[in-house]
């Protein structure tokens, strides 16, 4: 789905996908994230809808605002609040200046820890 951004001038048409990987790329670049978590769930959405979704990002996005839900795997002897605290912020400071959007929340879903020596 895309929606639509009135402007004076025109126009701007900013879509889901592009929304999640905005997200998805400023949450792998915070400190602490060992990879994102996509599911069983990620799969059968891709398949039933025919869409490209971002792994272990779900968006909402309307008119001005935006939603999104995000599932990590966090690195082991991580304070798991602060780099979930952290996430939420650099996820919404990227999408606001990157697309104009108001992002209303940043959900977290821890779903796994990882050692170091995985995450290779």
């Amino acid at each position: 789905m895309t929606e639509q951004l009135q402007l004076d001038m025109g126009m701007i048409k900013i879509s889901d996908d592009v929304v999640s990987k905005v997200a998805g790329m400023a949450a792998l670049e915070t400190p602490g994230i060992a990879a994102m978590s996509g599911g069983l769930s990620e799969g059968w959405a891709k398949r039933l809808s025919g869409k490209n979704v971002q792994k272990g990002v779900t968006v909402e996005v309307g008119q001005l605002e935006a939603a999104i839900d995000l599932r990590i795997i966090v690195l082991y002897e991580t304070p798991i609040h602060e780099v979930c605290r952290m996430l939420q912020q650099n996820v919404r400071e990227a999408v606001e200046s990157m697309t104009g959007l108001k992002v209303v929340e940043v959900n977290v879903k821890v779903e796994g820890v990882a050692f170091k020596d995985d995450e290779a």
